[in-house]
């Protein structure tokens, strides 16, 4: 899984600059136990924290799930898309399932998913944040959205576009998995 691949890529990134992990940790703001998790232990971080880690190392964040060279226009078919990345909540119970759509396209700018969210999403309200724009089109279940201070439920068919520096969470609002769209723009 994509994960593996992902501790890997960001290592190579860091020793070809010579950073320690104790230089990484000051750079990102992350723990030096978390890092040595994403490193060697395969643990994948949130979307936050990954991008932190991009960041420190001045490279796209796309740079981690890219395996293939660019393809202009990318199409992606619905019996063809596969499951990267899964992140887990705090119990460590699976929580998200990630599904790239724009994997293969290596110049692009914006971060396109198809996202399954599980209800044990739900178990971890913490906020992150992080420079950039999300826009969320909810495809199935309903969605928890925390932005700042207000909690807002979506439903199928609705959406919502926000500045992602300010503090969020999005997780599944219930008892039933939460399917989403969601893109993802992080300036340069």
């Amino acid at each position: 899984m994509m994960q593996d691949k992902i501790g890997k890529r960001i290592r190579t990134f860091r020793e070809k600059q010579d950073l320690t992990l104790e230089a990484m940790a000051e750079r990102t703001g992350l723990g030096i136990d978390f890092l040595k998790a994403v490193e060697e232990e395969g643990m994948y971080p949130s979307l936050g924290p990954l991008l932190k880690i991009a960041r420190a190392l001045g490279v796209r964040l796309g740079t981690f799930l890219d395996d293939q060279v660019s393809r202009d226009p990318l199409v992606v078919r619905l019996d063809e898309r596969q499951e990267e990345l899964t992140m887990h909540g705090g119990d460590h119970a699976a929580a998200f399932r990630y599904f790239p759509l724009g994997q293969g396209k290596s110049d692009r700018h914006m971060e396109p998913f198809f996202i399954e969210i599980l209800p044990e999403s739900g178990k971890d309200k913490s906020l992150s944040s992080h420079e950039g724009e999300e826009f969320i089109l909810v495809k199935s279940g309903q969605l928890s959205v925390t932005y700042g201070r207000e909690e807002t439920i979506l439903e199928a068919g609705d959406s919502i576009y926000y500045n992602s520096i300010v503090p969020h969470n999005v997780s599944a609002a219930g008892d039933e998995k939460c399917e989403i769209y969601a893109v993802l723009y992080f300036p340069e």
